[in-house]
């Protein structure tokens, strides 16, 4: 089980690793699969700069706990995407549902859900 989860949080990582570096070095192509619409140099800015912190910084510790079968790197991307999802869950409610909504989200769950199985199959962390 505890080969599969690495494995498994393994993808998450390189995923999440594709997904920011996309938006850092093609933020257009990102902007509309995202139906984002920067504004100006600034957005373009902003697109190279934020969207790539949030999915490298997930993707490098989903990866770091990965490799060491460690659960506690897992609490980074487990809070970065439970937060996304949360997010998604609040324009639900302010903004309502679209055709769009729910791919995202479907995939952040399966994503905290494996991080979560991962979190729980790497067990206690180790005493230094």
């Amino acid at each position: 089980m505890k080969r599969t989860m690495q494995i498994l949080i393994g993808l998450v990582g390189l995923l999440n690793i594709v997904i920011g570096l996309s938006f850092l070095f093609n933020p257009t192509k990102m902007a509309a699969e995202f139906a984002l619409s920067p504004l100006g140099t600034q957005g373009m800015a902003t697109m190279r700069a934020d969207f790539p912190a949030f999915f490298l910084t997930g993707a490098i510790f989903s990866l770091i706990g990965a490799w060491r079968a460690d659960r506690t790197p897992l609490l980074v991307p487990l809070t970065l995407i439970t937060f996304a999802l949360l997010g998604r869950f609040v324009s639900i409610a302010f903004d309502g549902i679209a055709p769009t909504t729910f791919p995202p989200m479907i995939i952040e769950a399966v994503m905290i859900a494996l991080l979560g199985l991962g979190y729980r199959a790497f067990g206690k962390p180790t005493q230094a």
